[in-house]
């Protein structure tokens, strides 16, 4: 071959490996949506937490951003608090001086938001995230989610229902993880009574009807129906946890006058009552006795789990989160090692539901939705943190937690191979939240508890027969309206209580446990990245 043909090859060569390099860089540059900033380019992405302090940074980075840091060495990460959580902590008064003024979590959030240097990625609770689509803060992530075809079909629809209603059908924030209640029941109570256990989206009337078909009062060794707890509370905890299901109000939404004296609210007050003076929810007298009992053979028995009626065979329904399918579970492995404990064969449906609104249940928590600031100074990477953070990879991870659920259905499975209805948790959407300004009541009107707690003595006359229940309603709005007042019952000074700082959304509040096994699954994605 001459030099000129030689050199042609050569020409050709390069040629077609340059084509290809060309293509192979598109082809990595269309993956990536071919917008984003080069991997090389050292940035900053700042994500706003509602409290902040020594202890949420590092939880919040170990559970959120360390493994998004490692694969992204040229990004960095700033965690802003809008509340320094220890700033409250710390905070003494002297006796005679009025508390601090409570920061507005809202407003605080609000100023992170829009101030001289915008927080680009944003954290917040499910009761903020419509106060904050209304106000034109997020960024709607549903064209971002086309574009890059990033997929969310599988995600349940507590989830993906919830966080469009607060969207008007707009995607503005997505969580990777949530919580969730369910209705535990005793199959064997419901097998030996023959009544037809309990089923997804009952009313809470049906609830209550069987709850006194399988009740047995006894002096002894009594079964109760139904508990909204398997520890016990006092009978006007219990309708408090009943109202706040209807979405019942002490007050209007101002906080101004009460709204309790009324026939929703009476009608809640009989049921309860009725329920506790025909004992088919326990009483905290029924548990003074079972102490007493106890206290009086001895030494303890060795049983950890001593309380919790549910437990003990003793209580047919109760309504429990997901992580006390983790203590069902540890129970049933450890039986043979408690003295007279009996393992329990159960299973749950949902929540009882309004037939007003069938779809809804409560006490869901979507504590950790990620929105992108509508001033976000680093929109891209902010959306990148979003997709890694709810990516399947993720959820994969996440879901050997027992203490929190994966948003992403595929990897959604019952406990320690389990089979109980899991659905049961994933099919109702979280309540809307009956007002968006009960925060700023309570921060505001510190002694509004006090108009609260004049419930629990009317209650506790209803239930000794010593007032009406029409009574008892009308006596409580007339003294709860005179200390909305400022006429306090407790004298000058009186009912003004040191208010407790809003439960940190970013912290994790369950065992050490939890917390030890975050860090061990943190460990095992380390490894299987590298």
């Amino acid at each position: 071959m001459n030099s000129k043909g030689i050199m042609k090859s050569r020409l050709s060569k390069w040629t077609v490996l340059g084509l290809t390099l060309t293509l192979f860089t598109g082809l990595l540059s269309a993956c990536s949506g071919g917008s984003e900033p080069s991997e090389s380019e050292n940035r900053v992405l700042r994500i706003g937490v509602l409290y902040g302090g020594a202890d949420n940074e590092p939880y919040f980075r170990q559970q959120y951003t360390d493994m998004f840091e490692m694969q992204h060495p040229n990004i960095t990460f700033e965690i802003v608090g809008a509340i320094n959580y220890d700033d409250q902590r710390f905070e003494t008064t002297e006796p005679g001086k009025e508390p601090a003024e409570q920061p507005d979590p809202y407003e605080e959030m609000k100023e992170m938001m829009t101030g001289q240097n915008p927080v680009d990625v944003v954290v917040l609770d499910y009761n903020m995230l419509r106060r904050f689509t209304q106000d034109n803060l997020l960024q709607s992530l549903d064209p971002k989610i086309q574009q890059d075809k990033f997929d969310i079909s599988d995600y349940v629809p507590t989830v993906i229902d919830g966080i469009k209603d607060a969207g008007d059908g707009n995607i503005y924030a997505l969580t990777p993880t949530f919580t969730s209640s369910a209705l535990f029941y005793n199959k064997k109570i419901f097998a030996e009574k023959g009544v037809e256990p309990p089923t997804d989206k009952m009313t809470w009337t049906d609830l209550f009807n069987k709850a006194r078909q399988v009740a047995t009062p006894s002096e002894e060794e009594p079964v109760f129906g139904f508990s909204f707890n398997s520890w016990v509370n006092d009978g006007f905890s219990t309708l408090s946890s009943y109202t706040s299901m209807l979405q019942l109000r002490y007050w209007d939404e101002k906080g101004e006058k009460m709204v309790v004296n009324s026939e929703p609210w009476a009608q809640a007050m009989d049921t309860i009552v009725g329920l506790f003076k025909d004992d088919i929810i326990p009483d905290q007298e029924y548990m003074n006795k079972l102490y007493e009992k106890r206290n009086a053979e001895g030494e303890p028995v060795n049983d950890p789990f001593f309380g919790d009626l549910f437990l003990g065979g003793d209580l047919a329904m109760v309504i429990g989160g997901s992580y006390y399918v983790n203590e069902l579970r540890r129970a049933n492995d450890n039986a043979s090692k408690i003295e007279g404990f009996e393992m329990i064969d159960w299973d749950v449906v949902t929540v009882p539901v309004d037939p007003m609104n069938p779809d809804a249940g409560g006490n869901i928590g979507l504590s950790q939705l990620m929105g992108i600031n509508t001033n976000a100074q680093n929109a891209e990477d902010a959306w990148e943190f979003i997709k890694f953070s709810n990516s399947k990879e993720w959820a994969k991870l996440k879901a050997r937690s027992n203490y929190e659920m994966v948003a992403r259905k595929e990897f959604l499975q019952p406990i320690g191979g389990l089979t109980y209805n899991i659905d049961a948790f994933t099919t109702l959407k979280p309540l809307p939240p009956s007002s968006i300004n009960d925060e700023k009541i309570y921060r505001e009107k510190p002694g509004i508890w006090e108009a609260q707690n004049v419930g629990y003595e009317m209650f506790q006359a209803v239930l000794d027969g010593t007032k009406e229940t029409k009574d008892a309603l009308a006596e409580w709005e007339t003294r709860g309206n005179a200390i909305l007042e400022g006429k306090s019952e407790m004298g000058e000074g009186g009912g003004v209580i040191d208010p407790m700082p809003m439960p940190r959304a970013d912290v994790a509040v369950d065992t050490d446990a939890a917390v030890e096994e975050e860090v061990v699954v943190e460990e095992e994605a380390v490894e299987t990245a590298e």
